[in-house]
């Protein structure tokens, strides 16, 4: 149920079939330039498409024209409460302005609003917030807050429509995930305009990062969505970024960097895997592209519980193995099992992307595994051997295929 609308903020798409935009809100006070300016750089740098900023007072407003032409990402100017700040802030050059037409003074001064921003050909959001319904819904949103929201996103769709604006994008953000995710579902069905996603104000990085995850992550799965901002309290900007990516590589939406496999550990673990698990993590964020690294607490889930992987290791108490695409690679010490794994990846990259091995070296990993796996374990491969062999079996019965009746 993807948007069939698109609009464009500065180079980036939205809507329409476009991937899903990440984007973030910068935390600092955007009149201080310095340090804007580093926030936006480093969110850039983690991946976010689009970068948003407050714009309470005039002097932001003067930061604003700097930060439009020094920023690497087209940015977003957030406007409450005063419509001349809007208007200003497109005149600074802002990419879009996000609005609440329910805090802005109401349809009038929208009309205002939009108006300027159809003359500039700038975009805007139209946000709905679960804490600044308007007064006329505030009864029906404690006895059913989800079309409280739906009925105040459509007010708004409406409102645009009359004013003839349609390069426009809407919001509706709860800090209830069920709330969330059954508004933006119901709101799907009735517009066709982008939608961006958030569960506002959603807590801490652990917290706030699993609400998103359901919330947002629900919705992607169901087509629904096509920006995304996961709001946490962080003075980081940054970290809401790299949530919002591993939910979209999680679901296989987009791509961008190495994807990282880790067993849970169990009873059978005999190395420190939490301290390599956190290790091999780190080293990766220095990779762009999108390999699969598993790492195996033990040689019962051995390969093939990450055979699809690029690259892996697999640990015991004294030596583990590293492997890739399910084939033993080489046996190494525990205490070496990161370095080894990162120089063959190196390796592979030096070689065009192709897997380099020694035979011989081969061939001492999988007398590792063989001696290390749990013979009673039902592995991939073992239940692979048996289908095959009962398919042979099967194929040799010159009965094989016939159909008999009495």
């Amino acid at each position: 149920m993807a948007s069939k609308r698109q609009i464009w903020v500065g180079s980036v798409p939205v809507g329409g079939g476009a991937p899903v935009a990440v984007q973030t809100m910068t935390k600092t006070e955007t009149a201080n330039l310095t340090a804007t300016m580093d926030q936006i750089r480093r969110v850039a740098e983690a991946g976010a498409d689009i970068v948003r900023v407050a714009v309470p007072r005039d002097r932001d407003v003067e930061a604003l024209r700097t930060i439009v032409r020094e920023s690497p990402i087209p940015v977003i100017a957030d406007i409450h409460f005063n419509h001349t700040l809007a208007l200003k802030a497109i005149d600074a050059g802002a990419h879009c302005v996000r609005i609440n037409p329910g805090n802005i003074g109401g349809p009038e001064k929208t009309g205002v609003v939009v108006e300027h921003a159809r003359r500039a050909g700038v975009p805007i959001r139209v946000g709905v917030n679960s804490g600044s319904l308007p007064e006329h819904l505030r009864d029906l949103e404690f006895s059913n807050p989800v079309e409280a929201l739906v009925t105040a996103a459509t007010e708004m769709v409406e409102l645009m429509h009359r004013l003839d604006f349609h390069d426009f994008k809407v919001s509706m953000k709860s800090t209830s995930v069920p709330n969330t995710i059954a508004s933006n579902r119901l709101l799907a069905e009735r517009i066709d305009q982008p939608l961006h996603l958030g569960v506002t104000e959603a807590g801490t990085k652990w917290s706030g990062s699993l609400k998103s995850a359901v919330g947002l992550g629900t919705l992607l799965a169901d087509g629904i969505g096509d920006t995304i901002r996961i709001s946490l309290s962080t003075f980081h900007a940054e970290e809401e970024v790299k949530v919002a990516w591993e939910i979209l590589k999680a679901l296989k939406l987009r791509e961008r960097g190495p994807v990282l496999i880790a067993c849970p550990t169990c009873g059978r673990l005999q190395f420190d895997m939490d301290t390599v698990v956190q290790e091999i993590e780190h080293r990766l964020e220095a990779y762009a592209d999108p390999i699969e690294v598993s790492v195996l607490g033990c040689a019962v889930n051995g390969i093939g519980e990450a055979r699809h992987a690029d690259f892996g290791i697999t640990g015991a108490k004294d030596a583990g193995m590293i492997f890739s695409k399910g084939e033993p690679l080489k046996k190494v010490r525990t205490e070496h099992l990161v370095d080894e794994l990162f120089a063959e990846i190196d390796k592979w990259y030096a070689a065009g992307k192709q897997v380099v091995a020694d035979e011989a070296q081969r061939a001492e990993a999988a007398e590792w595994l063989a001696e290390n796996e749990d013979a009673e374990a039902m592995t991939p491969e073992r239940l692979a051997a048996l289908e095959k062999e009962a398919a042979e079996r099967e194929a040799a019965s010159p009965v094989a295929g016939r159909r008999f009746s009495r």
